[in-house]
């Protein structure tokens, strides 16, 4: 039965951390969607939007919102994040009357073009591929990793550039499994995806399935990981990257490739310190929007 009412939660936050922060909304609060922005166009010309204000669709009131919110803004303090990176956490909270609410959150998920071959289909639209276009299908789900986020795109064409047929790919910190699954598309013999929240882990295979390819899916850290792999994917924030640098090398085969994103540019000097003293060798260096994508290799 459809409810009556539900709760709006608008929270004031960084637009770079849209997509960090509905994971947690997903996975903390009584959650059933969100919205990053609405926007108003007139005459083809943006003329409105509310683009660094997160809204989240509440099946309940949540009575000690406020707590929670200061906790997680402390953890992103801790993850070495600015107050101005951070956003406000400025809230309001109201009560609405139920108009199809557990609906509209998808109407601002759209067909994302990754790159000329890449793209990413939600799975309630229905799109019909160009020919050589990679398709990938997906639910988000509460995990993080929709193909819309700049950290995603930026490992999506590094995917693109450095997935060969054959070889063997590990992806920590899966969410989603969006990046597992673009490489398996890409040719990848076997992939395996490993993330720290169990709660995203039914969601990357339940993607796989969506997309019929086979990729490995369990919960675990990279310090835990015996194999080694051709290419490493870690879309990550800055200091858990640095913090773990040497085990994501000791992931690699020799000459293995290894991929960090969801590094904002004024924090990319601290991974590339990381980098510098794991003796790894830097490859390639993208950007979008603020943040920044860095390929590196491992030596003989």
């Amino acid at each position: 039965m459809l409810k009556s009412c539900y709760y709006e939660l608008s929270i004031n936050i960084n637009p770079n951390l849209a997509d960090i922060m509905s994971d947690f909304c997903f996975e903390n609060l009584p959650c059933e969607g969100v919205i990053l922005a609405e926007e108003t166009y007139k005459d083809l010309e943006l003329i409105s939007t509310t683009e660094g204000t997160l809204k989240v669709f509440l099946t309940e009131n949540v009575i000690d919102i406020e707590n929670i919110l200061k906790k997680q803004r402390n953890v992103l303090k801790e993850r070495g994040l600015s107050e101005q990176e951070i956003g406000s956490f400025n809230f309001i909270i109201e009560k609405k009357e139920n108009k199809d609410w557990s609906e509209k959150w998808k109407e601002q998920w759209d067909v994302t073009h990754v790159s000329d071959k890449i793209v990413v289909v939600p799975d309630w639209i229905d799109y019909v591929p160009k020919q050589d276009e990679i398709i990938i299908k997906l639910e988000p789900g509460c995990a993080f990793g929709t193909g819309t986020h700049p950290t995603t795109q930026l490992c999506m064409r590094a995917i693109e550039k450095h997935t060969q047929k054959g070889v063997s790919v590990a992806d920590i910190g899966t969410g989603s499994g969006i990046l597992a699954i673009c490489a398996k598309k890409f040719g990848a013999d076997y992939v395996y995806g490993c993330d720290n929240d169990e709660t995203v882990i039914d969601v990357a295979k339940q993607n796989a399935l969506k997309n019929n390819v086979q990729c490995v899916f369990e919960l675990n850290t990279a310090d835990k990981i015996n194999n080694k792999f051709d290419l490493v994917l870690a879309n990550i924030l800055h200091n858990v990257l640095a913090d773990i640098m040497n085990n994501l090398k000791n992931l690699l085969k020799p000459e293995g490739i290894l991929v960090l994103s969801g590094i904002l540019d004024e924090k990319k000097q601290i991974v590339l310190d990381a980098i510098e003293k794991c003796g790894l060798t830097l490859i390639e260096e993208t950007h979008q929007n603020q943040w920044t994508a860095l390929s590196v290799r491992r030596k003989v």
